[in-house]
């Protein structure tokens, strides 16, 4: 089992479970749970699609890497990632300083069934569908998974609990 202080940091593209896996672990461990993009809302003062429309993604990460920062100083966390935590080095550095980093691997196809058409969801490319859209981040974001990931953790047809159960063992044999 990990050290109680040690952070639990989920990361992982839209719809791979972050934060319904991340909140029931927390249960299921008795540690807090933190969703990163809720504390970017707080620290913003408005949603994520306003922040990107009114100043842009660069204004999204700044911000981003402010929380990351924050949460990495946080002692036994379960810290739920925004799905872009990994496009900066440093939020990955500091993460990975203070926690186990698991990687909760989705298909594109399981990714469109759980987000469906989320208008919170900003387009993070500016293509024309969500499936391009995903399609096209996936492939600049899972080799910066891989390499900040100190588990990988695959996420299609598995139910919330299955996947609990996964990282629960994973977890209890290190």
């Amino acid at each position: 089992m990990i050290p109680d202080d040690k952070n639990i940091v989920l990361i992982g593209m839209r719809g791979s479970g972050k934060t319904t896996v991340g909140a029931s672990l927390a249960g299921r461990l008795h540690r807090e749970f933190i969703p990163m993009d809720a504390l970017i809302v707080y620290e913003a003062g408005m949603t994520i699609p306003e922040i990107v429309a009114q100043h842009g993604w660069d204004y999204f990460r700044d911000i981003e890497t402010k929380v990351a920062r924050k949460t990495a100083a946080l002692k036994g966390i379960i810290n739920a990632t925004g799905g872009g935590v990994v496009l900066r080095d440093e939020n990955v550095q500091e993460l990975r300083k203070t926690g186990v980093v698991i990687w909760l691997r989705v298909s594109v196809e399981q990714s469109l069934q759980r987000i469906g058409e989320d208008p919170n969801r900003p387009s993070l490319t500016g293509r024309s569908s969500r499936r391009d859209d995903l399609i096209a981040t996936m492939r600049e974001r899972e080799p910066l998974y891989k390499k900040a990931a100190h588990f990988i953790v695959d996420t299609d047809k598995k139910t919330q609990t299955e996947l609990v159960d996964d990282i629960w063992h994973l977890l209890n044999d290190k």
